[in-house]
């Protein structure tokens, strides 16, 4: 069978983050429960983001260091987010173009959620495997943003804001699908899904979110537990704790992760509390690192903890990773592929850490300050110059490495430029 899977990936986390401690405070949240969603940063999204420069610059990197052959291999672009900007037009085409891409290449967009990543690496797969374009490659780009918005006729955030302000998060991941894969070698046939209706969370407008935080949750641990039993079930002889080294989980914030995991260790392993806690530590936590910095970005947080697995994992010989994707509303997923640790060494050469600690640290009166400014971007907007100088300092963050922003919007028609 031909060998599948992701052959280099990287995360762009913005250029600007908070201190979601300072955040809480500010907020006046309850620090008990503050505590429990075991965030330390968020990405903020400044006028000069959007999904499509997130996505770029998280995949500019990878198609850099092809060469011009197999740059022009790539004959897929597939975005995966719930943060479009047009109902019809899909990012692909924008990122297709500012990223100088073949044009004989197929280019759309996937939305499911926060379950669209795996969705688009699936897809890719898939398209792999088929050979139908032997040699063929697959850029999968996941990019989500959660831009807030002061509501109008008042001065303080929604109460329905208060504990998913923290956690929601701005960035990217993007993936090179092929038959090399150095980062991470599928575990072909071997997937669980498992989806039903249910109105846990939902934008029933494009700049809107709602839903219910009890039912999500219970929604999530339900589908975590039935999507692995039917990984199982498909692949024989598979324990939850001896079968992976490590699990990476979509995470909308780590206390959500923490409680799948317990449920399933209890339920699984009949494992005890200080057991649990070992394990957590041991297997879970090296998938959190980057989602602790950068917040929920949708579609791309399951994907970006598979990369903090991998490179803040040891991996001197080949092991196994188990991945759970979830998206409200619902679908989910249990999957696995193999590491090694020339694909740990790939990834870690492109220093996603080091990233994320350039970012801009904002002030909190610079961030209310984004949160006013913010509805010029809304969905819909057809006319808009957009200013990179509101926060000073924050557009240079990595000197010397290109980086796309949004300069205009002209007609609905977006303009960006690499700086």
């Amino acid at each position: 069978m031909t060998a599948v899977g992701i052959e280099a990936m990287n995360v762009f986390g913005g250029t600007a983050s908070l201190d979601v401690a300072q955040l809480a405070a500010h907020r006046r949240l309850d620090t008990a429960r503050f505590n429990n969603l075991l965030m330390k940063e968020k990405t903020v999204a400044l006028p000069h983001e959007d999904p499509v420069t997130f996505a770029a610059n998280a995949a500019k990197p990878l198609v850099d260091a092809l060469s011009q052959e197999a740059r022009d291999r790539i004959e897929m672009v597939i975005t995966c987010s719930e943060s479009g900007i047009d109902f019809g037009k899909s990012m692909s085409t924008y990122i297709h173009h500012y990223l100088g891409l073949n044009r004989n290449c197929r280019l759309f967009e996937i939305k499911q959620a926060c379950y669209s990543g795996t969705v688009g690496l699936q897809m890719a797969i898939n398209f792999v495997l088929a050979q139908v374009s032997p040699g063929a490659k697959v850029l999968v780009i996941a990019t989500d943003i959660s831009r807030y918005m002061v509501v109008e006729g008042g001065d303080a955030l929604t109460q329905d804001w208060s504990f998913a302000e923290p956690s929601g998060g701005a960035g990217a991941v993007a993936l090179l699908v092929g038959e090399e894969p150095r980062i991470l070698d599928i575990d072909v046939g071997a997937n669980g899904y498992y989806g039903y209706e249910v109105m846990d969370t939902c934008r029933p407008a494009p700049d809107v979110e709602a839903g219910d935080a009890d039912l999500s949750l219970l929604s999530y641990l339900d589908c975590c537990e039935n999507a692995f039993l039917e990984y199982q079930k498909r692949v024989g002889d598979v324990d939850y704790v001896g079968s992976f080294k490590y699990l990476a989980f979509h995470t909308p914030f780590g206390g959500m992760v923490k409680g799948a995991h317990r449920t399933m260790m209890r339920k699984h392993a009949r494992a005890a509390p200080a057991d649990i806690e070992q394990d957590f530590e041991r297997r879970v936590m090296p998938g959190l690192v980057y989602c602790q910095r950068v917040g929920n970005i949708m579609g791309a947080t399951l994907l970006m903890s598979i990369a903090s697995t991998i490179a803040n994992g040891e991996f001197a010989s080949p092991a196994r990773i188990g991945c759970f994707s979830y998206g409200s509303g619902c679908c989910s997923e249990f999957y696995s592929g193999i590491v090694r640790a020339q694909g740990r060494a790939d990834l870690r050469k492109l220093d996603i850490g080091a990233h994320l600690d350039r970012r801009y640290l904002l002030s909190m009166p610079e961030y209310e300050h984004l949160l006013r400014n913010n509805s010029q971007l809304k969905f819909g907007t057809r006319n808009v110059s957009v200013r990179d100088d509101i926060v000073p300092g924050a557009l240079r963050s990595e000197p010397g490495r290109a980086q796309l922003v949004l300069r205009e919007i002209k007609e609905f028609h977006r303009e960006y430029e690499w700086i």
